[in-house]
C-alpha cells in the first residue's frame, strides 16, 4: 500500500490534475496565430504573426497586408493534412487556451508559420525555441523577411497606444 502511495505522488508531480489535455479536430483560422477547433479557441504557443489589420513592405517597397496573408496561408496549411492536433502548453491572460498544434501528417504549425517568415519567434514566450527556422526564413527572405515590417507586438501597442510587450 505503502508503494501505491508513493508512485501516485510521483504522478501528481510529472501530471498535475490542472493540466488540460489535447484539442483534436478541424480548425478555423481565426487570425495568423490563433486557431478555433470544437468552439475553443487556440493561441500558437511561441510565435507571433501580425495582425490582420497590419500592412507590410515588400521586396520592391509596395504595401500589402501581410497579416491577411499569414491567416490565409495557415489556413490552407491546415486543410492540407487534417485533423490539426493541439497540445495544450497554458492557459493565456484572455483564458485562450495556448498550444503548440500539428497536422495529421505530423508537421508542426507553429513551426511552420515561422520558418515561411508568416510569423516570428515570440522569444518571450517560445525561448527561443524557432529562432533557428527565424534565422533561415530571414537569410531567405521569405514571408515579412522580404522588405520591411514592424514586430506584431510593436504594432498592437503601437495601435493601443501602450508599451510594446515585445
Amino acid at each position: 500500500m505503502k508503494w501505491v502511495m508513493v508512485v501516485l505522488a510521483e504522478l501528481m508531480s510529472v501530471c498535475p490534475a490542472f493540466a488540460e489535455e489535447a484539442i483534436v479536430g478541424r480548425a478555423s483560422v481565426i487570425d495568423g496565430d490563433t486557431i478555433e477547433i470544437a468552439g475553443e479557441r487556440i493561441r500558437l504557443q511561441g510565435v507571433d504573426a501580425p495582425e490582420s489589420w497590419q500592412v507590410c513592405e515588400d521586396g520592391d517597397g509596395l504595401r500589402y497586408r501581410c497579416g491577411r496573408e499569414a491567416a490565409m496561408m495557415l489556413d490552407r496549411f491546415l486543410q492540407a493534412s487534417r485533423p490539426t492536433r493541439c497540445e495544450f502548453v497554458e492557459r493565456d491572460r484572455y483564458q485562450r487556451f495556448v498550444g503548440v498544434c500539428i497536422r495529421a501528417d505530423g508537421v508542426e504549425a507553429n513551426r511552420w508559420l515561422v520558418e515561411r517568415g508568416l510569423a516570428v519567434d515570440w522569444a518571450r514566450y517560445s525561448g527561443g525555441a524557432y529562432a533557428d527556422a527565424q534565422g533561415k526564413a530571414r537569410a531567405q527572405a521569405l514571408g515579412i523577411w522580404r522588405g520591411a515590417f514592424q514586430l506584431p507586438c510593436e504594432a498592437r501597442a503601437q495601435r493601443s497606444k501602450q508599451s510594446p510587450a515585445c
